[in-house]
């Protein structure tokens, strides 16, 4: 029986990169079977070396991915010493790179895979967001990096959503004189949460640009200068008895209001 033709996979990472490419290039000739041999996380010479031994003695080639230019040439070097093929798999793609963006890499293993976590950690937290938007659970309050509290159109949701795309898990819950707040609220640390100051005149502004929009009269008492007022009256007592950090968000973009609450949220953790 003939045996297989082998390929040896060998990353300073999990391979899998170079094993995709491998396998790709395998399917264009159709019923042969090629043996791939993965050998991932390689940080020695030692087993550089182990791997060109058994490419030679199986008469395989060894395709890469060495990240770090001295594994790169050390295997480059010795490979062609012992008269083993290989192909460099993200080599030459690095170099085009470099003349491209005139920048030097970072030349880490692994990166790519950070990546697609840093993503899903995004993902989630948008998820989270749109999930306890609006006081709708108030488990979210507790499982929450940060807790927004504010009354009505104080830019709750769109904050929570813009911090979620810096990867915050936010929950966001309203207050309303008729409504008791969460008990959640006072059962977490202060400062997970934060406060959303706004003028009265500012926000019947808003209100009533809203009604506006959903073609209803501006007269309604959601917009009445009195009502809002007694709202936020309410809001400020809730906010002192949890003794959160409160910030006004009158004349503040959203992006601006966001990004001192990261800032925030950062320096806390130190």
């Amino acid at each position: 029986m003939e045996e297989r033709p082998i390929v040896y996979v060998v990353s300073d990472s999990v391979g899998e990169t170079a094993e995709l490419v491998v396998k790709a290039a395998a399917s264009q000739f159709g019923e042969q079977e090629i043996e791939i041999r993965r050998i991932p996380y390689v940080e020695d010479e030692h087993t550089i070396d182990e791997v060109i031994n058994l490419a030679k003695e199986m008469n395989a080639f060894i395709a890469f991915t060495l990240v770090i230019p001295e594994k790169n040439y050390y295997l480059r070097k010795k490979a062609e010493e012992a008269g083993v093929e290989t192909v460099d798999i993200i080599g030459p793609m690095l170099n085009k790179m470099i003349r491209l963006t005139g920048l030097e890499p970072k030349y880490e293993p692994g990166l790519v895979y950070r990546l697609d976590e840093d993503y899903f950690r995004k993902v989630e937290a948008i998820e989270f967001a749109v999930k306890y938007d609006d006081g709708r659970d108030p488990r979210g309050i507790t499982r929450a990096d940060i807790v927004l509290i504010g009354v009505s159109r104080t830019s709750k949701t769109p904050l929570s959503q813009y911090l979620a795309h810096k990867r915050l898990k936010v929950a966001n819950v309203p207050l309303v004189p008729e409504v008791d707040p969460p008990e959640e609220l006072y059962r977490i640390p202060p400062e997970k949460c934060i406060g959303l100051r706004i003028s009265p005149e500012k926000l019947n502004e808003i209100r009533t640009e809203r009604l506006k929009s959903l073609g209803l009269k501006a007269e309604a008492n959601y917009a009445k200068l009195e009502r809002i007022k007694e709202e936020l009256a309410y809001s400020e007592k809730i906010m002192k008895d949890i003794g959160c950090t409160v910030i006004d968000v009158s004349n503040k973009a959203v992006e601006e209001t966001a990004n001192l609450i990261f800032n925030m949220f950062q320096k806390g953790l130190k």
